[in-house]
C-alpha cells in the first residue's frame, strides 16, 4: 500500500492520535493522503470505521473522496462518514430539532422575499439581481462572523436599509420555522456550546476528524470542529495556507497559521513534492508566493524536472494579446492537441466573456467553468443601447423613461402621458419653469445628435457630452460601489462597438454573441473546447497549458486590493493560477487597455527577479 508514497505522505498517513497539521502544496497528493490515512487508522490502529469523520467543502469533493476510499478498500468500511461541513452540521441539527429538507429555505423563496421587500423600499437600484446577490452575501458574512447587527455598518447599501432587510429576513425564517445554510453553522455552534450532553454524544461518535481544504474554513466552521474534536483532539487538518483565496467568504489563512497555538503539541507535516507541474513552473510560482510575509515557509520540489521556463510577453494592447493567444491555440490544435488541454485563467468573472467573443470569431470551441455574465445584459449596456435607440428615432415612452434622469435632470415621469413621447407636450408641462424647458430641449438636441453617429462615437458623446459617465460616478458614490468597476464596464461596451459602422451591425453581433454564450452554458463540458475560467474557480483543477492574460496592476492584483492582507490574498490567487499548469505556462501583459496605460503586474516582476 505504501510503496508509491514519499516520506511526507507516509508520515501523514501513519499519524495516529492527537492534532496534526498537514501542509499540502499544489499537486502533492493530499486526497491520497486523506483516503490512505483513513484506511490506515482502521487496519493498523483498529479504529472503528463509524467513528471517523472526513469533512470537505463541496458535495462533489466529498463524493469523489468516498468513492476513491471505497474502491481502495473494496467497500469493506462503508460506515466511515464522508460529508461537507453543511451536511455534517445539518445532521447534528436534525437529530436535535427534528429538521427535515423542507426546513431549509430554497434560493427561489429567498430571492422572491427580497424582491418583494425591496419593491416597498425607497432604493434606487439599477440591477435588482446584483443588489440581492450583494445583500444576501453580506447577510451571510454577518451571520458567519457573528456580528451584532445593531452595531454593524453595511457595505452593500445604506446601513439603515440593510438592517431592516436583515431583520425582516430573520423574522421570515423564524415565522416559517426555516433555516438557511448560514444558520446551520450558527445554530450548530450555539447548540454544542449550550448543551454539553449533546456535545458529548457527538464527540463520542466522531473520535477521529479529518478536514480537507483547511485553508477555506471560516472561523465559525473551525470553532465547531474544535468543539467536536475535544477532548481527545484527534484532529487531522490538511490544507495549504498559500492557497487560501476565499477571504470574501470568511476564509482566513490565519486559522491555519494559528493552529499550533490552539494545539501546542500538534505535529506539523509538510507534503512538499509536486507531482503536477514542471520544475520551472513550480520554481517561478514559489518565487512569487515567497513575497508573502504571513505564511508557513515551504520548500516545494517538483518531480518533473524537464520543461520550458514560464513564457512571458508584453503587448501594446489587448488586440495583439488576443491575436498571439489565438495563434498559439490554433497551432497546438493543428499539431494534434486537444483544445481542452488549454485553459485561460482570468482574474475577474467579466474577462472570460471578452475571450469567448474572440474565440467565437475564430470558430474555436470553448467551455466555461463559471456562469459568465453577458456584458450586453448589464444595466449600463441597456442604458447605452436605449440612448442609441432613441438617437435612431425610437419614440417609445418606456425607452425615454429608462434614461430620462441618467444623468439627473429632475424631469418627472408625469410629463410623459402617452406611450409615444411628444417633446411639445413635455415642454407644455413645464411651461412655467423655463429652466426645466431648457433641460428638455438639451435632451432633445443630444438625442438628435446621436442619430448620424457610429456606435463608438455615439457612446463617446453619451459619456462626455450628455454626462452619463458623471451619472455613474454619482451612482457609485450613492451605492457604495467602486466607480472604477462601473467605468470599466462602460469601457468594455464602448470598445466592443469599435469597428461597427451602424447600430444594426453591432446589434446583430450582440444577438449572435448572446445566443452562442447561452449555447455554451447549456452544453458545458459536452465538447472538446478551450477552458475559460476565473482564477478562483480553477483551484483544484490542472491543465497541460495555461494562459494568464492581462497580468497588469489593477487587474491582478485587483484594483480593490489596497491593504497588505488584500495584496497577499491577490498574490495567493496568482500562485494558485500559476500552479494549475502542468507543461506550459504563458503569462501575458498589455501596455494599455481601453486607451489607458497599464503597468505590468508586480507578480510578474517577482518571479523574473533572478532572470535579470
Amino acid at each position: 500500500m505504501e510503496e508509491h508514497l514519499n516520506a511526507g505522505q507516509k508520515k501523514a498517513i501513519r499519524h495516529y492520535k492527537g492534532a496534526a497539521l498537514v501542509l499540502a502544496g499544489p499537486g502533492s497528493g493530499k486526497t491520497r493522503v486523506i483516503t490512505y490515512r483513513t484506511k490506515y487508522l482502521i487496519e493498523h490502529y483498529g479504529v472503528d470505521p463509524s467513528s471517523i469523520l472526513v469533512i470537505t467543502f463541496t458535495k462533489a469533493a466529498a463524493m469523489e473522496m468516498k468513492q476513491r476510499f471505497q474502491a481502495m478498500t473494496e467497500r469493506k468500511y462503508v460506515t466511515v462518514n464522508f460529508g461537507t461541513f453543511h451536511a455534517v452540521f445539518f445532521s447534528i441539527l436534525r437529530h436535535a430539532y427534528g429538521y427535515s429538507a423542507d426546513s431549509i429555505i430554497r434560493e427561489e423563496q429567498k430571492t422572491r422575499f427580497f424582491k418583494e421587500e425591496i419593491s416597498h423600499m425607497d432604493l434606487e437600484i439599477e440591477d435588482e439581481s446584483e443588489f440581492i446577490q450583494n445583500i444576501t452575501g453580506e447577510i451571510s458574512r454577518v451571520k458567519n462572523e457573528r456580528k451584532n447587527i445593531l452595531e454593524y455598518e453595511a457595505l452593500s447599501c445604506d446601513t439603515k436599509s440593510f438592517r431592516k432587510l436583515f431583520q425582516k429576513y430573520d423574522n421570515l425564517l423564524r415565522r416559517q420555522n426555516q433555516i438557511d445554510f448560514d444558520d446551520m453553522l450558527v445554530y450548530t455552534f450555539e447548540l454544542l456550546s449550550q448543551r454539553k450532553d449533546i456535545l458529548r454524544a457527538w464527540q463520542n461518535k466522531f473520535q477521529y476528524i479529518l478536514v480537507d481544504e483547511t485553508q477555506d474554513m471560516n472561523q465559525l466552521q473551525y470553532d465547531i470542529v474544535k468543539l467536536l474534536a475535544a477532548p481527545k483532539n484527534n484532529l487531522f487538518m490538511v490544507g495549504d495556507d498559500d492557497q487560501s483565496i476565499y477571504r470574501f467568504r470568511g476564509a482566513k489563512p490565519e486559522i491555519m497559521l494559528g493552529f499550533e497555538r490552539d494545539y501546542p503539541g500538534a505535529e506539523r507535516i509538510l507534503l512538499n513534492t509536486n507531482y503536477r507541474s514542471r520544475k520551472q513552473i513550480v520554481d517561478s510560482a514559489i518565487k512569487v508566493i515567497n513575497h508573502n510575509e504571513h505564511r508557513f515557509e515551504k520548500e516545494i520540489k517538483a518531480v518533473r524536472t524537464e520543461g520550458q521556463p514560464v513564457i512571458t510577453a508584453v503587448f501594446d494592447n489587448q488586440k495583439e494579446e488576443y491575436a498571439c493567444m489565438i495563434e498559439k491555440i490554433l497551432y497546438y490544435h493543428k499539431q494534434g492537441g486537444n483544445y481542452s488541454d488549454i485553459a485561460i485563467l482570468c482574474r475577474t468573472n467579466r474577462q472570460p466573456g471578452a475571450f469567448a467573443e474572440k474565440l467565437m470569431e475564430y470558430n474555436i470551441p470553448f467551455q466555461m467553468k463559471d456562469a459568465v455574465p453577458n456584458l450586453y445584459n448589464h444595466w449600463i449596456a441597456k442604458n447605452v443601447m436605449t440612448y442609441l435607440k432613441l438617437g435612431k428615432g425610437s419614440r417609445k415612452r418606456s425607452d425615454l423613461l429608462q434614461v430620462l434622469n441618467k444623468p439627473l435632470r429632475y424631469i418627472s415621469r408625469e410629463c410623459l402621458e402617452d406611450e409615444i413621447i411628444s417633446w411639445d407636450v413635455m415642454l407644455m408641462y413645464y411651461e412655467e419653469k423655463p429652466w426645466m424647458c431648457d433641460r428638455i430641449e438639451t435632451l432633445q438636441h443630444d438625442i438628435k445628435m446621436l442619430g448620424p453617429m457610429n456606435p463608438y462615437g455615439a457612446i463617446q458623446y453619451i459619456r462626455h457630452v450628455i454626462g452619463y459617465e458623471q451619472y455613474l460616478r454619482d451612482y457609485a458614490l450613492d451605492h457604495k460601489l467602486k466607480v472604477e468597476e462601473l467605468l470599466e464596464i462602460l469601457d468594455e461596451i464602448q470598445e466592443s462597438a469599435k469597428g461597427y459602422d451602424t447600430l444594426e451591425e453591432w446589434q446583430k453581433h450582440i444577438e449572435e454573441y448572446g445566443e452562442n454564450l447561452e449555447k455554451q452554458q447549456r452544453e458545458r463540458e459536452k465538447q472538446d473546447g478551450v477552458i475559460l475560467c476565473t482564477m478562483h474557480s480553477s483551484k483544484g483543477l490542472e491543465f497541460p497549458i495555461v494562459f494568464i492574460p492581462e497580468a497588469n496592476e489593477g487587474i491582478t492584483p485587483y484594483q480593490k486590493a489596497v491593504l497588505k492582507e488584500e495584496i497577499e490574498e491577490e498574490r495567493r490567487l496568482f500562485y494558485v493560477a500559476m500552479t494549475r499548469a502542468k507543461e506550459l505556462l504563458y503569462i501575458f501583459s498589455v501596455k494599455e487597455r481601453f486607451h489607458k496605460p497599464l503597468e505590468i503586474s508586480r507578480f510578474v516582476g517577482e518571479f523574473m527577479e533572478e532572470k535579470e
